[in-house]
């Protein structure tokens, strides 16, 4: 597995400011506004049958397990779980996951995977960051996850309610760069491409609030299988925020022009980025 410690970076600041430290919340928060980052639940809940499938097939929930190392006697808040994509796969390895999301859409594909593959011990929380979590019924865990789950506009918030609900460690992943956004899909549709706030953020922010955190990285390739044009066409869509027909036309026709037939579907050439996995101990465990 490509995973490996990695220092942290310093935001570049320009000779003319002062030297007053960075306030990494609200270097977080300008970002985001550049960038244009939405996180309403009813985008989720029409991405999320092809980010269910995407999620899946990039290798990415083997890596967060290698790095996680569950125990079977874990307890795990997992904030922002999607379909399941870690908390299925992390309920056979540890005694109860509780997965908080606030689109109804990923929580019910969350409860038909548990049906179909037998899964009893993980209790879907309809809930976002902002909630009350005990107000929630959610209580302490032995281990808090958010997995490429930050979009959030108060990260400080976000992450000392992590270090809060948790008492063995905590665990968040942020795209390293662009992360899995490809900017060949932009450019295909005729976008420009703004990058958001990545694990810089996060990390420095931790460092800033006298939290010691590990980061390592992890290497996962781009969904590069599909099996149809019309399948590819959906599966990347979700890169462009609200497409008018023309862009749509634009990425069908790129995506024509750029996939090759390959045991029995098509493929796209590879594309290979980074996650951050961010770890500490919570203040409970120092």
């Amino acid at each position: 597995m490509n995973h490996f410690t990695f220092p942290v970076r310093q935001a570049r600041r320009s000779a003319a400011m002062d030297d007053a430290p960075i306030d990494w919340n609200e270097a977080w928060q300008a970002a985001r506004l550049r960038a244009g980052k939405r996180s309403g639940k009813e985008v989720w809940d029409r991405r999320a049958p092809s980010f269910a499938r995407n999620a899946s097939a990039s290798g990415y929930v083997e890596r967060m397990l290698e790095l996680m190392r569950p125990e079977p006697s874990w307890t795990v808040l997992d904030v922002g779980c999607g379909a399941g994509t870690l908390a299925a796969p992390l309920a056979r390895r540890v005694r109860a996951v509780t997965a908080l999301d606030f689109s109804p859409r990923m929580l019910e594909l969350l409860r038909e995977r548990c049906a179909a593959e037998g899964i009893d011990n993980v209790a879907p929380v309809l809930g976002s960051w902002e909630d009350d979590w005990a107000g929630l019924g959610i209580g302490s865990c032995d281990v808090a996850l958010a997995s490429r789950s930050l979009s959030v506009p108060d990260l400080r918030a976000a992450l000392l309610k992590l270090d809060a609900a948790a008492r063995h460690r905590v665990f968040v992943t942020a795209p390293v760069g662009d992360g899995p956004i490809d900017r060949r899909v932009l450019a295909a549709v005729g976008r420009g491409y703004v990058p958001g706030p990545d694990y810089v953020y996060p990390a420095n922010l931790l460092r800033q609030l006298g939290i010691e955190a590990a980061v390592e990285l992890i290497a996962v390739e781009g969904v590069r299988q599909y099996d149809t044009l019309d399948d590819a066409v959906e599966r990347l869509r979700w890169m462009v925020p609200e497409p008018t027909p023309e862009e749509l036309a634009r990425l069908r026709g790129w995506l024509a022009r750029e996939l090759s037939p390959r045991a029995g579907g098509l493929e796209l050439c590879p594309r290979t980025f980074h996650w951050a996995v961010i770890s500490w101990v919570p203040a409970r465990g120092r």
